[in-house]
């Protein structure tokens, strides 16, 4: 079995090199860890994490807690645990995936939680192991998330910019940080324009959605484009303008919020504020190991800017 010392003679360095390479990467130059990983790669050597847990008295795990209910059909969570682990696991940590329930069952050394509402932070607050949440936050605590309403401000903006007369806004019916921030978007766009915001806000299914436009169908004019707060909304939207004999785009343009896998799947296809839920992950995973390594101090946010995507539901 190859040791460290076969590392660091293979690869031309020292054995604290080849150290600092495994446990701080982010401490040493490209050209070293290639040469490291290129001798550990040739020599199929693996980095002892048990003795390194025992050493550090660490578990070298990590745990995701997702608070809201999960559509398997929809691979959201599914690239947020892609990135989440790609990170976690080059810095050599296991990933659980748990749920409330027994979130303080087993050790662990951090926590990624998403999914959470305003009641869940009595407990968060409460965790004395470093925590990242995967979405904003009033409360402080370090965050990843999308620029929400930088993305609702831009795809309120094409909506104008592709003629569209009239904008209505679709959002989620909940009282949290990231729906306010995509209600401001629009509302910010739509007053710079000296036009009056009209809003009506729903569950996050696509059921309540289509049934709203079914039964409001003689409120909406022509020339009318949806802003809607997720591409869940947003399907439910086209649906019931589709079956209520409405023509999508020339006459209604719909506009969702996600870009995963919903905005491909409608007919027509939706236009979206695509967010970067693998590279977000990452970053969720890059900064819990920082904060570990730094005994729990503070990494801030980072928000990442949702990307236009247009597709056949606007014009």
């Amino acid at each position: 079995m190859a040791t460290l010392s076969d590392v660091a003679k293979l690869a031309n360095v020292s054995k604290m090199t080849v150290s600092r390479v495994i446990n701080h990467p982010e401490q040493v130059t490209d050209e070293l860890k290639e040469l490291v990983f290129h001798a550990m790669k040739e020599l199929d050597y693996r980095p002892n994490i048990a003795a390194k847990a025992l050493v550090s008295n660490r578990s070298q795990i990590v745990k995701l807690f997702i608070l809201e209910e999960i559509d398997t059909t929809e691979p959201y969570y599914m690239n947020l645990l892609m990135g989440i682990s790609k990170t976690v696991g080059e810095a050599h940590y296991s990933l659980q995936l748990v749920t409330k329930n027994a979130f303080d069952l087993g050790a662990c050394d951090g926590y990624i939680i998403t999914g959470f509402r305003e009641s869940d932070f009595e407990w968060i607050n409460r965790l004395e192991k470093p925590v990242i949440l995967f979405g904003e936050n009033t409360h402080g605590i370090d965050y990843v998330d999308s620029d929400n309403q930088y993305g609702t401000a831009m795809t309120t903006s094409y909506a104008l910019q592709a003629g569209y007369k009239h904008i209505i806004f679709i959002g989620i019916d909940e009282d949290e940080p990231f729906s306010r921030s995509r209600e401001a978007g629009y509302v910010g766009v739509m007053k710079e324009h000296e036009k009056e915001p009209s809003i009506y806000r729903f569950a996050n299914h696509s059921t309540q959605a289509k049934q709203f436009i079914e039964e409001n169908w003689s409120l909406f004019k022509k020339n009318t484009c949806f802003i809607c707060s997720s591409d869940r909304l947003a399907i439910g939207i086209e649906r019931g303008i589709i079956d209520s004999g409405g023509n999508v785009p020339d006459d209604f343009g719909i506009i969702g919020f996600d870009g995963v896998f919903l905005d491909q799947i409608g007919s027509p296809k939706l236009t979206t504020a695509k967010q970067s839920i693998i590279k977000m992950g990452e970053v969720c995973g890059e900064m819990l190991v920082k904060k570990i390594e730094e005994h729990g101090a503070s990494q801030g946010y980072r928000r990442f800017l949702p990307e236009l995507i247009t597709r056949e539901s606007t014009k």
